[in-house]
């Protein structure tokens, strides 16, 4: 295609064109901003007469020209804009979209997709009148179903140029630029072209000397290629997002109307207050209950799975400062909104702040907050010795979880429902702390089981139509999160097939060189956003917002149901041939789609109201799939959310206490098809893929301010043992009947690309076998003489370059793209070696292990400090089996280096050419796992004992063996040596 002449409109994608004279048509000139005179014209129309890039006023002389044409085709453009496809082009298109939607505003919501989005978020108080709307509406407005958006219309289908000014979006896609992307993807392409032709060559040119070590480094050298393509490949589309939260405002907070945004439930997990600092938590939950957002419209339930009474005094102590906190944050506008980052802060606290009382009320509140940290310390102190009777409350009856094992359920409302309001008056978001029961001889599942239990109580209690989960140590950055994930989740276009809003991870307290990669900035820079551009990104653990429904197992809306044997081609299989299904499957994909077809066609009808609804469907089909609660039944029908009018207010928390029993699960789905899925450590994984697979969509939204914040293992014993974690979970997802290799093919629902993605997120930590022989091999070529390529061509010569050359020029158009720092991919490559050969690698074992023998590994909770000394345990190593593969391998690289040094003196000048292709590779292991030698003996005085030990033991081995090899003298050398004696006439 050839090159346009004049740029393109950032608006529609047609060219700018020129003025009369033949310049260049130029809008703003301060900035040169790229847009038509269509659209400009349009633009003028709407009122709006600022640049959009800058935010300087247009010339005054674009003005007159502009406004006297637009008042003299004013009428052409009404008349363009119903003209039929053929006279319209792609301005017709655009504005004829944003001219609809923009006069639906002026009715009650008018478009019937915002009219059926909206109006279902009304309060429960006015449903008849709502409904009588609805009934007038039908009779005069056409009929709801020619207004439906197609199936097939999904966000990766949206126009991507889609501008910032046009006030019917919530969300813009932003392309990669593609000067960027098509160099970077031509590059990888090239890249697989080389690659064939160097494993052509290194499979046709064996090395007979040293056969074996050259077929394991074949075999190596393959297994790499195919990790590099399940890596590469889904990062094919890379986009980013942009989204206008003033629009949201105006769309969903009129001036003394009701708000109408939509509520949402915070679940924040912990374990052991002793391990996880009650601080930490408390500052996790102040920071959700000062958000910016309806008060009504949150609610913050805190899972306990300890039934710890630290945790639950800490709370108490919690509620009682959130009503001097909340007030504070939001009558200043603070960042973030948990005090103890807060008042960390280095910056100047006066700046933009222009009311006089700040500096008294900030010194005020950082009293309070030292004061409260006090009484929260002292809690800690006083829960270090457990009496022998166990704890008592105040009234004097036991704790009912001194039991960690064996207790009942807990549940206590402290904020919200009981009325208390913060020190100004106003109302507070409620405040719920859940411990679901445990009882010997039940299965609990850990987290995932209590991320379900809290699915539960929330249903009964509150019902948002939303859920955002969060670790006890991630913190709100940025109060405006929320808004931000609801401009997807409440867009009638976009929102209806998406099943949760990433945000990334961001991290504080880890120093500038993040010498372990904890910030892993690659991952979240980089994989996620090019899996944005396909299905969407992974669900990571926390930073997640949910859509209620999709966790209850449903289908998108505007998916088709899912056939029980699929006639066309599946995503793996481009066959047209009827594909095997399993009868138990065929089971749980009919009764979830009769699930699905009642209610979606439940809700077309009009005169119902929910507890009719529930009585339609069958109550035992409901009963076997969610469990013994009409209640909770009741809410899984309501998509919008909401306490249904039928229940009994004050029965709630009695049917809260039943809902997360131990027994309650038992012959359900929970686990299985609803809420987190059960199977594995890594339930984050597990959970999004089962979503991914049903049809839904991801999002991944990346604030210029970063919504969420945590803490990091920043020590290297931690970090590696949430590497194993994450490897552990991968391993038993791999073993599984969930494996994405084969799970979920019939639907065809799951994209190629986004399959890919999830096999390599589960087969990874297969490539820690081949990662251990290769890092090996170097120091074997090293002291044994031999290597594993053979000598050189000029051919060969050009392949190993080309394909060093394309790894380099991945990378760097990578970066370009990404944005991200070449340190922070160096930091990443490094600790993929170091996590490769230790945590990965014990992983692989431990789930074989599982599998075969039934051995369970503990879960081990990282510990999140609370220690004020900045980068405290950064050199603490702590002693563990993880440390052993990558001493080894540093021992023996750094033998072999001095072995091939001391051969080659030894042999002379002709050595030394065979010797650097052999330090070469010995040098890049010792250079991949540096930051792992640097952290081992960083401080000396830490190391541990068992460490240095092991160190001499393997020096002292190698050595031996070095010297049984004895390379100072050659096996050629000794036989002329014999020879020469027997000729001596002695």
């Amino acid at each position: 295609m050839m090159e346009s002449r004049s740029p393109i409109c950032n608006t529609c994608g047609e060219e700018i064109g020129v003025k009369s004279n033949g310049e260049l048509f130029v809008a703003c000139h301060e900035c040169s901003f790229p847009i038509c005179k269509a659209c400009l014209e349009y633009e003028f129309k709407e009122g709006r007469r600022i640049c959009l890039r800058c935010g300087n006023p247009y010339d005054e002389n674009v003005f007159d020209d502009v406004e006297t044409k637009t008042s003299k085709t004013q009428s052409t453009i009404a008349t363009h804009i119903n003209n039929t496809p053929q006279d319209s082009g792609i301005h017709a298109r655009h504005i004829s979209t944003v001219s609809t939607i923009d006069s639906d505003l002026n009715d009650e919501y008018g478009n019937p997709i915002w009219k059926n989005r909206v109006e279902s978020w009304k309060d429960k108080k006015d449903k008849k009148s709502n409904k009588k709307k609805k009934k007038d509406a039908k009779a005069t407005k056409p009929d709801e179903h020619d207004a439906q958006i197609p199936p097939q219309q999904h966000m990766e289908d949206m126009p991507q140029n889609t501008e910032a000014g046009a006030t019917d979006v919530l969300s813009v896609v932003i392309p990669i630029p593609r000067t960027k992307i098509t160099s970077y993807r031509i590059v990888i392409i090239m890249r697989l072209i080389i690659l064939a032709l160097f494993f052509n060559y290194r499979i046709t040119h064996p090395v007979d000397s040293a056969y074996g070590l050259w077929l394991t480094s074949v075999i190596c050298e393959i297994w790499f290629a195919i990790s590099w393509v399940l890596d590469q490949f889904p990062k094919w589309s890379p986009i980013n997002r942009e989204t206008y939260i003033d629009r949201l405002s105006s769309r969903f907070e009129r001036e003394g109307e009701q708000s109408q945004l939509a509520a949402v439930d915070f679940f924040v997990s912990t374990v052991d207050p002793l391990k996880e600092p009650p601080l930490i938590t408390a500052n996790t939950v102040l920071s959700i209950l000062a958000l910016d957002y309806p008060v009504d419209k949150v609610s913050c339930y805190v899972s306990d799975d300890g039934a710890a009474m630290l945790s639950f005094e800490s709370l108490v102590e919690t509620a009682d400062f959130a009503r001097k906190w909340v007030p504070f944050c939001k009558k200043y506008s603070i960042e973030p909104r948990a005090p103890e980052f807060y008042f960390s802060l280095k910056i100047d606290y006066l700046r933009d702040k222009v009311q006089p009382s700040f500096v008294k009320e900030r010194r005020a509140m950082k009293r309070d907050y030292e004061e409260f940290k006090i009484r929260m310390n002292a809690l800690v102190a006083k829960a270090q010795k457990t009496p022998e009777e166990g704890w008592t409350m105040q009234d004097g009856t036991s704790w009912p979880g001194n039991n960690t094992r064996d207790h009942p359920g807990m549940i206590q409302v402290f904020l919200g429902y009981s009325g208390a309001r913060d020190i100004e008056g106003n109302e507070l978001p409620r405040l719920v702390y859940v411990s679901r029961e445990k009882r010997p001889g039940y299965q609990h599942h850990k987290k995932a089981g209590a991320e379900n239990a809290l699915v539960r109580v929330s249903a009964v209690l509150t019902n948002a139509p939303f859920i955002l989960n969060l670790d006890c140590d991630h913190y709100v950055n940025n109060s405006k999160a929320v808004r931000e994930a609801m401009c997807f989740l409440m867009d009638p276009v976009v929102g209806q097939d998406v099943c949760f809003v990433q945000f990334p991870q961001r991290f504080d307290g880890i120093d500038k060189s993040d010498r372990y990669a904890n910030r892993n900035i690659v991952f979240f820079d980089v994989n996620m956003r090019g899996l944005d551009g396909i299905q969407g990104p992974v669900y990571v653990g926390t930073g997640t917002v949910f859509r209620r429904q999709a966790l209850y197992g449903y289908s998108p809306p505007s998916k088709p149901r899912m056939l029980p044997q699929s006639s066309s081609s599946s995503c793996c299989c481009l066959t047209k041939k009827k594909q095997p299904q399993d009868p138990s499957e065929l089971y749980k994909d009919a009764k979830r789609e009769e699930l699905d077809a009642a209610i979606f066609n439940l809700g077309d009808l009009d005169n119902y109201d929910e507890y009719e609804r529930s009585m339609l469907i069958s109550q035992t089909s409901f009963e076997k799939t969610f469990g013994l609660s009409a209640v909770f039944i009741e809410s899984t029908l309501m998509e919008n959310g909401g306490v249904p009018d039928s229940v009994n207010p004050s029965t709630l928390i009695k049917e809260a206490i039943h809902v997360i029993s131990c027994g309650y699960e038992e012959k359900s789905e929970w686990g299985k098809e609803i809420g987190w899925i059960y199977g594995s450590i890594t339930e984050d994984i597990l959970t999004g893929f089962k979503m991914h697979c049903r049809g839904w969509r991801s999002i991944y939204c990346m604030p210029l301010r970063p919504a969420f914040k945590g803490s990091a293992p920043i020590n290297l014993s931690d970090r590696l043992h949430q590497v194993l974690r994450w490897a552990l979970g991968s391993v038993e997802i791999f073993l599984s009947r969930h494996c994405p290799l084969w799970y979920g093919c019939s639907g065809g629902r799951l994209k190629l690309l986004q399959r890919l993605a999830y096999i390599n997120t589960i087969v990874y930590p297969f490539t820690s076998l081949p990662l251990v022989a290769y890092c090996t091999l170097p120091a074997i070529c090293l002291l044994t003489g031999k290597f594993i390529i053979p000598t050189l061509s000029n051919l060969a010569s050009m392949l190993f370059l080309g394909l060093f050359i394309s790894i380099i020029l991945t990378s760097v158009l990578e970066l370009r793209w990404s944005g991200v720092s070449i340190e922070d991919l160096w930091r990443n490559e490094q600790f993929w070696v170091i996590g490769g050969v230790s945590a990965h690698l014990f992983a692989v074992f431990q789930g074989f292990l599982k599998m075969l023998a039934g051995l369970d590994t503990n879960f081990t909770v990282t510990s999140k400090t609370a220690d004020d000394q900045e980068f405290g345990e950064l050199y603490i190593v702590k002693w563990t089996t993880l440390l052993i593969p990558p001493t080894s391998l540093l021992i023996i690289n750094l033998v072999g280096v001095v072995a091939g040094f001391s051969d080659a003196l030894n042999k002379g000048y002709e050595a030394w050419g065979p010797l650097f292709g052999k330090v070469f590779f010995a040098f890049w292991v010792i250079l991949h796992l540096y930051p792992f030698l640097k952290g081992l003996m960083g401080r000396q005085n830490r190391t541990p004992t068992i460490v240095i030990l092991w160190s001499i033991l393997l020096a002292s081995v190698f050595s031996l063996v070095w010297v049984r090899i004895n390379p100072f003298v050659s096996k050629t050398d000794t036989t002329s040596l014999s020879l020469n004696c027997l000729l001596i006439d002695c």
